[in-house]
Parts: structure tokens; sequence; C-alpha cells
């Protein structure tokens, strides 16, 4: 049996579609590469609420917390959105990330040359872009208290409380500097402490964090709102970028849209390391369910498959054999081989999921 343990949550809409092109993927390294998991699957989100009455039933749950990583597809679609908000498809992967205390959020924005045409910005901007935002997850505005909604006199009032402690800070400031020394050594902090105290204690915590323990990486401090302006005007002049939970959620939809696609982005959720050494993890694509063209192998998988690549990386330390899956996608890209939100204005006909699956699963055999 292999030591490395992986729970697969298809989840909704295009979710199964997405997960069984990785699937190939998963099966390719066992019988080619000799590196096997020990996978099972389970059931999040609509899914799961179909099947128990709960977005995350406590079993899978406790799956979640026993394995290395966890791999998921997506959440949501129209048909539950008259559920009441606790038991919303998305609260099942909220739940994830909470219990598992993945508090901090790894979006890679990487323009492959062969889609530098696809994003909206011109092609000397985006070109070559390899950037990471490191979004802190588990604190902040959607999970400070109090919240709600309540009413004073004669109308409603909404509430939500952007609260962070010391430790919160210099946890997910300690993760963005550890993988600024894998890449190229460069951290932009980003919050609006002009106006947020909040804001002030992060730039001071970020500050201190650096000064102590990582004074030989380079550390700046950006405005939020300076940073958004800055990514559409000169992304590339950015390594890794850290930030709170809701500028980061922000900030990572705008960087994911530098490549074209979001079809092509994956993330990765880590927290602290396990007894053997490996983080607590989930990985998943940007993208959602796209509940539009479920079911009609149209869905990218490309992200998916990222995903399982930045498993590969950060949970099993198989730096080597992430990078052999990235260089197999920049191959098939670089082949013409598109999906249907990959098609260029000069036409042609749009690959299926299984397909593009097939392709990458072709190149990887070619790099052997």
């Amino acid at each position: 049996m292999s030591t490395r343990t992986l729970l697969i949550l298809p989840g909704d809409g295009i979710g199964p579609e997405v997960m069984a092109e990785v699937r190939k993927i998963i099966d390719w390294f066992a019988a080619k590469r000799g590196i096997a998991f020990d996978v099972s699957e389970d059931l999040v989100g609509g899914a799961a609420y179909d099947r128990y009455g709960t977005p995350l039933h406590d079993d899978t749950m406790a799956k979640a917390q026993a394995v290395d990583a966890v791999l998921l597809g997506a959440v949501g679609g129209p048909k539950y959105d008259g559920l009441d908000f606790s038991v919303k498809p998305e609260r099942g992967l909220l739940r994830l990330r909470k219990e598992m205390d993945l508090y901090a959020n790894l979006r890679p924005a990487q323009c492959f040359d062969a889609l530098a045409d696809f994003s909206s910005l011109k092609h000397e901007v985006v070109a070559g872009l390899d950037i990471m935002i490191v979004r802190e997850l588990t604190s902040g505005v959607y999970f400070g208290e109090p919240r709600g909604i309540i009413r004073e006199g004669n109308e409603r009032v909404g509430i939500n409380t952007q609260r962070y402690t010391e430790s919160e800070i210099a946890r997910v400031a300690r993760s963005a500097f550890e993988l600024a020394r894998r890449r190229s050594n460069k951290v932009c902090s980003m919050e609006k402490a002009n106006v947020m105290e909040s804001g002030v204690l992060w730039r001071e915590v970020v500050q201190e964090v650096h000064d102590a323990e990582y004074p030989d990486v380079e550390l700046s401090h950006m405005y939020a709102d300076a940073g958004a302006m800055q990514l559409t005007r000169w992304p590339k002049q950015f390594d890794v970028i850290v930030t709170d939970n809701l500028f980061g959620d922000l900030l990572s939809d705008l960087a994911a849209m530098l490549t074209g696609s979001l079809g092509m982005l994956p993330s990765a959720s880590l927290g602290a390391p396990m007894a053997n050494g490996r983080p607590k993890a989930l990985y998943e694509p940007v993208h959602g369910s796209a509940p539009d063209i479920a079911g009609q192998g149209k869905a990218n998988p490309i992200a998916c498959i990222l995903s399982f690549a930045m498993a590969l990386r950060y949970s099993f330390d198989l730096g080597e054999d992430a990078e052999r899956v990235e260089r197999a996608v920049e191959t098939v890209l670089a082949q013409g081989v598109r999906t249907a939100d990959l098609m260029g204005p000069e036409g042609g006909t749009p690959v299926s999921t299984a397909d593009m699956g097939d392709a990458v699963v072709a190149a990887l055999n070619a790099s052997l």
C-alpha cells in the first residue's frame, strides 16, 4: 500500500467531468512512474446535500482530516439557490477550509506562451507571467463576529466584522516568505492600512516577521486598490503577493483573468503540518461548477490537472513530477489542442474534456 493518501471530492456541475481526467493522470503515475496513491472518493456540495441533506457529511469531514491531501472539483448550481444559507453547497467547501484550518490559499497566475493572446491585456504585458497570490483563508471579514442582518428602527443593517490576530497574520506571512524563497525571493504585502486598523496591524506584523525571520527576502507593501491597478498595468513586477481573505478573493480573480481563462487556474489551500510532516491540504480548480455546460464534455480539465500538480509539489514533495505535468500541459497547448473556452478568433473545432485529458496523458508518455 502506498503511504500517499488522497481524497477526491468531485462535487457538482463539471466537477465530476474534470476530475475524471485527473484520474487518468493519477493512473499514469502509478503505471509509468511507480508513484501510487491510495485514493478514496466521496461527496461534497449539492451532491452531498442530495444524498445526506447536508453539503458535507461528518464522515467525509473525518476522511478529509485523515488523508494527506483532498482534491475537490467544484460545488454549487442553480438547483440549490433556494436552500437555506446554512446548507448551501458552498458551506461544504467553507467547512473543509475552516475545520482543516487551511489558512494559506495559493493561487498561481501563470500565462502559458500559447495563450498569451487570450488575455484582455496586451501580449507583452502577460507573456511569461508567473505570479503567486497567497490569500489568508480562515479569518478576516468572512469569518469575523459579529455578523448577520439585524434591524435598526425601520431598516435592516448588514454586519460583517473584519478581524485578524497577530498569529493569524504571522503564519500566512511565513507561508508567503517560504514560497518566495523557492521562487524569485520577492514578496509584496497588500492591505488598506490607510483606512483600516486591521490593515495597520497586517502591515506591522508582516514587517516584523520579515525582519526577524526572512531578511533575505525582498519585501514591499502596497495598498490593495493600488495593487489591483498595478496588476492590470504591469503584473510581471510581482512574484509573491500576500494579502487578507477579502482582498485575496478579489485580487486572485483579477489575476486569473490575466491568463485568459479561468479554466486554466489551479489553487492550493494549506494548513499546519501533520504528524507525518505533510501540511493539511486541499487542492481545487479556481473555476466554478459551470452548470450551463455540465454533462456536455465542454469543460476544460486543465485547472483540475494543474491542481493535482500542485498536490504533487506541496503535499508529496514531488516537484520534478509536478513540473512534468505542467510541461505536458504546455506541450498540449503549444500543439493547438483547445477546449471551447480556449478557442481563438481563428476558429477551429474544440476538443472534448476527455480528449484534452487524453492529450495530456499522451504528452506525459512522450516525456518518458
